[in-house]
């Protein structure tokens, strides 16, 4: 079987990229409420009197989470798939998963505050 290389690949690799997107934005509601967020908080960035750094280190954490989101919605997913019944090593993946969107939230809060009241 031939490997796909150079464009194609990265045509297909976009496609799958955009599929995954879609399938996170129909199947997942935190992915939904964190690009709300998301779409907020980056004009609102983009609208503030704050440097150029200042701007770059209040948006990237906003994406961040979104990133996070998707990867804990693909751990979620792949756990799911093995199986339905209750496991301890299933439940730590999930919470693991979860704890890292909440990280990257906390960041994201962090460094607003300390860009906007500190």
């Amino acid at each position: 079987m031939e490997k796909n290389t150079g464009l194609k690949r990265i045509i297909l690799a976009t496609g799958y990229s955009i599929q995954g997107l879609k399938s996170a934005f129909k199947h997942e509601a935190a992915f939904r409420q964190e690009l709300l967020l998301a779409a907020i908080l980056i004009p609102l960035a983009c609208y503030l009197e704050v440097s150029q750094i200042q701007r770059i280190l209040m948006i990237a954490p906003v994406v961040l989470v979104v990133i996070i989101e998707i990867i804990n919605s693909a751990i979620e997913a792949v756990v799911d798939r093995i199986g339905s019944e209750l496991h301890e090593l299933s439940g730590r993946a999930k919470d693991m998963g979860s704890a890292a969107v909440l990280i990257a939230l906390i960041l994201t809060a962090y460094i607003w505050i300390e860009i906007l009241f500190l």
